[in-house]
């Protein structure tokens, strides 16, 4: 079983705008340093929707697929990865002055024996990788934070 992963960030901006910029999972690659590409197969985003990833961390490029498994407009996106049952998702709660986004990724039945082996051959082990990770969910926090503030000052 994997520890579940989490970021928070506190956007200035309504949820409506916060979700406008969530739930573009075709631009996931320009905020998330290692899901560099999502390509989204079946029309608009919602509940069931397919994709194909392209993830990258140095010179390692390697695809998944995931599923789109909850989609309750401006409160949740959740989605799980096909080849390591990982679930990573994005929560939004009202605040006083905007938003805040919880970012988690969670491994409810651990991850599939070949991400363990890539993860701690390949990509440093699993606490590295895992520290690696919510670098990455910070920096994509802050890039979704400061999208949804620039839609909100517009």
């Amino acid at each position: 079983m994997s520890k579940t992963l989490e970021a928070t960030i506190d956007v200035a901006a309504p949820p409506h705008h916060v979700w406008a910029v969530v739930s573009d999972l075709q631009r996931m690659g320009e905020r998330s340093p290692q899901c560099r590409k999502m390509i989204i197969r079946g029309g608009p985003v919602a509940k069931g929707t397919t994709t194909i990833n392209i993830n990258r961390k140095g010179l390692l490029v390697w695809p998944t697929t995931s599923k789109v498994i909850a989609f309750d407009p401006h409160r949740e996106l959740r989605f799980r990865v096909n080849e390591n049952g990982s679930v990573w998702s994005f929560l939004l709660e009202p605040t006083e002055t905007g938003t805040r986004i919880v970012q988690r990724r969670e491994a409810p039945n651990g991850t599939s024996k070949i991400s363990r082996i890539l993860i701690d051959k390949v990509l440093g082990g699993a606490d590295r990788f895992d520290d690696d990770m919510v670098i990455g969910m910070n920096s994509t926090l802050a890039r979704i934070r400061n999208e949804a503030e620039a839609r909100t000052s517009a």
